[in-house]
This record gives C-alpha cells, structure tokens and sequence, in this order.
C-alpha cells in the first residue's frame, strides 16, 4: 500500500466516507489522512490531532484602479461568474462571486486591473498515533474552495500511504481532489437513493478514466440497489459492511473502531489488503 494515494468519495454526505478513510488511515503503516471536505471537514474530530501548524490560504482579487480603465467591459464579458458589472460609470466587483481565476486582469487592454490577496480559509496539520493529519477549513460564505484543496494537497509528501477524504457530490472540488488519485472508492448505502448518487460519482470517474471500487455501508438482507448498480456496470465490490449498532455508536462518538476493537481492526486491515490489490491490478492494467 505504501506510496499509493485512495481517495474517498460518495454522492452525498452520510454514506460513511469519512468513516472509512479514517478507519484505514489507522490501520495503514505511514499513512496521510487528507480531509479536502473543506466545507465540512470532520476527520479532525476522530483523530484530534495534535495540530503542528497552520496556513492562512488566499486567492486573488481584482482591483481596479478607476483613473486608467476606459469601461470598455473586455472583463465583464469574460467573467464566466458575473463577479464583474460595469453601471454607473463604473467597474463593480461582487467579492462572493469571484473565483480568483485572473482571467479578467488578463484580458484587459489598459491593465487597469491589479491583484490583491483575499483570504478564503486555512489548512492545518498534525498528528494522531502516527497518523499525519492534514485538514482545510473553508471560511463561512466562500463560493468555492477549490484552491484549499490544491494546497492540502501539495502537503502529503512522497512514501507514504495517503488517504483523501474528498468532499460529497460531484463539484469543482471533488475533481481536483481525485486528480492525483492512484484508485477511488466509492462509498454508497444499499438503497435506491444510494444507488443514484453511486452512478453520480461513478461518471464523474469514467470522466477522468480513474480506476473504481464500492464499499457498500449499512447494508441488512433484502434489496440492495447499490450492489445491482455495481454488478450491472461491473464495479467491483470491495466490501459489504453490514448495519452494526456498535460501530454506529463509535463512530457517532467520533471515536476510531480499529483502534477500540480486534475485530474492526481486523475488518479493515482485510479491506486495506483488498484496496491495495485493486489498485495494482489497475496499475498494470493501465501500464
């Protein structure tokens, strides 16, 4: 396992995505836990890392200086967001819709635009029983957090097992999480709602050709929509984690199974084994 990169991902929160990639973290030798859910980032909680530092992340704003730009409007036509306006004898820039891009500085003639810094959150790092912990915090309001994503990302460093814990859905950021990603798991519950947001991110991997498997959380006996959406599109299953009050109320206490019971431990370290052979397989497939 040692050197891969696993993301995480699900088509909406509360399928046990966290869940997992916390729960493997701790049982692999040399791991990096990535939370890049940075609206609502969680994995802290389980580990409680002691936190060893933290960055304040920016992204650029355009400013205007009003005595040398013309209103021709080349940057109101170009912003795809509709951050610029120009009304009143005057370019307006509405700070929430930007994204920082620096497309619109670019293409005007008069370089009447400049760049200033505009802090949308922070990363922090630490660690927890040998795991390192690195965790993004978007702040409150912010449009996107795509560029506190690149950052955590750029802080896992090389040799080791890393373990990214990408936001739900399918948006911005999870693309930019999963860029780097040896091999995705695909994290669903065995119900047609699960199976829906399954198919979800499963396109958004057939998109960037990544190499896929499914955990399947909660499940009991009867239907399981998510396991025929699996057998149907020949994504291989990797584990079938039954609904088990215990591990429910661990985790609904943020507390780490493999590190509180023999047998979870043991359930994931399979689960680990059964990862790492995946993404091998791919590997060689791909090569």
């Amino acid at each position: 396992m040692k050197g891969k990169t696993i993301a995480f991902l699900s088509g909406k929160g509360g399928t046990g995505k966290t869940f997992l990639a916390v729960n493997l973290a701790s049982v692999a030798p040399s791991a990096v836990y990535i939370d890049c859910d940075v609206e609502e980032p969680n994995g802290h909680l389980f580990f409680r890392p002691a936190w060893q530092y933290s960055r304040t992340i920016h992204v650029p704003l355009p400013q205007v200086d009003p005595a040398v730009c013309n209103g021709c409007r080349k940057c109101v036509d170009f912003c795809a967001f509709s951050a610029l306006a120009w009304a009143n004898g005057q370019l307006i820039l509405f700070e929430a819709l930007c994204h920082g891009c620096g497309g619109c500085m670019m293409v005007c003639p008069n370089q009447a635009l400049c760049e200033a810094d505009r802090e949308i959150g922070e990363i922090k790092g630490g660690t927890s029983a040998g795991v390192r912990v690195i965790s993004g915090f978007l702040k409150p309001g912010e449009a996107t957090g795509v560029s506190i994503v690149k950052s955590l990302l750029t802080q896992a460093g090389s040799g080791c097992s890393v373990f990214i814990d990408c936001p739900p859905g399918s948006s911005c950021m999870v693309s930019e999480s999963i860029r780097d990603a040896d091999y995705c798991v695909l994290v669903a519950e065995p119900t047609r709602f699960g199976a829906h947001n399954l198919n979800m991110v499963h396109e958004l991997l057939r998109l960037y050709n990544k190499p896929c498997g499914a955990v399947l959380n909660k499940c009991q006996p009867g239907e399981d929509p998510s396991r025929d959406y699996c057998l149907h599109h020949g994504v291989p299953i990797l584990a079938r984690i039954p609904f088990d009050e215990r591990l429910g109320l661990l985790n609904s206490n943020a507390q780490i199974a493999v590190r509180e019971d023999k047998g979870y431990r043991e359930m994931f370290q399979a689960l680990l084994l059964r990862i790492d052979k995946e993404a091998c397989d791919a590997a060689v497939g791909h090569s």
